[in-house]
This record gives C-alpha cells, structure tokens and sequence, in this order.
C-alpha cells in the first residue's frame, strides 16, 4: 500500500486534480493535489499564483446591504445563528459592531431638534464686511455732524460769520 502511495506521489504533478476511489482527503481548493508538497515562496526565481491580487481590495458595503444584514443578525436568536449568518455572507463579528453603531450615530442625529421656521439664507462673506463698514461709517457722520453743530453754534455765538455749505461747493 505505501509503495503504490508512493509511485502515485511521485508520479503526480502540481495540477493534477485525479484521485483513486479508495483515496480519503479533502477537495482540492487550488486545484492540485492534497498529496503533493507544494514548493515554498522561499524561491525567488517563482511566478507567483495569478489568482491571488498583489494588493486586496477594501470591500466596499453599501448602507442597504448593512441595514439587510442587521435586520437578519436582530432576528436570529442564537449565537450559533448569527455565526452562520457571517460565514455566509463572509463577514466578521466586528462589521455587525460597527454597522450597529452607525446606524445609532444616524438615528441620534435623525432625532436631533430642528429649528422652526424658513432656513436661514446663506450669505455672501462680503456682505458681512459691507454691513460692518455701512455701520462704522455711519457713526462717524453723526460725529461729524456733531461737530459741526458745535462749531456754527461756536461761529455765531463769538460772532465769527460761517460759509453757507451750498457756497463752499460752488467755489
């Protein structure tokens, strides 16, 4: 028995998928043979596997898929349920923790009060600074006029005759 072992091991190549009836092992995933050494990566002179991508990609799950698959988690009752459930669609323990997270981070903010009445408008940076300035500008006119008061009052109380403004203009 071990002889024909033997002639079937060395006589066997690295794609070669045949097995004897009286042969007992699991299928082959890689499509060789679960009785031949596989050569190590340790050579550097090796093609690596095509199948395998040099660098994986992030799985990306869309916000229909997460709320599917925490509706099944909520529903199973069992621990040995909810396993299933992630080996099934290849998910881990620490995707349900976080998708449930999100979905109360969402629901919080769902919540949250909302202010009554129209929004306000979004406004223009410059108009702020315009407003500002209108303002500053405003007050210095009445000081202005302020002091000019004052000095017509000082012009006619020390007799000192004053230009009429519509005068001065025309010169």
């Amino acid at each position: 028995m071990t002889r024909l072992l033997a002639e079937e091991v060395a006589g066997a190549t690295i794609g070669d998928t045949e097995r004897s009836g009286g042969e007992r092992s699991e299928a082959p995933r890689s499509g060789g043979s679960p009785m031949v050494e596989r050569r190590s990566s340790a050579h550097p002179d090796e093609v690596p596997d095509p199948e395998v991508e040099a660098r994986p990609k992030r799985r990306r799950f869309t916000a229909e898929y997460k709320l599917r698959i925490l509706k099944e988690a909520d529903a199973c009752r069992e621990s040995r349920e909810i396993g299933a459930l992630l080996r099934r669609e290849g998910l881990y323990s620490s995707h349900l923790t976080q998708w449930r997270r999100q979905r109360e981070e969402a629901a919080h903010t769902q919540l949250k009060a909302r202010k009554r009445g129209p929004k306000p408008k979004d406004q223009d940076p410059r108009v702020k600074q315009l407003e500002r300035e209108n303002a500053r500008l405003q007050r210095q006119l009445k000081r202005v006029a302020l002091l000019l008061d004052i000095q017509k009052k000082a012009g006619e109380i020390l007799g000192i005759p004053m230009k009429n403004l519509d005068d001065v203009e025309n010169d």
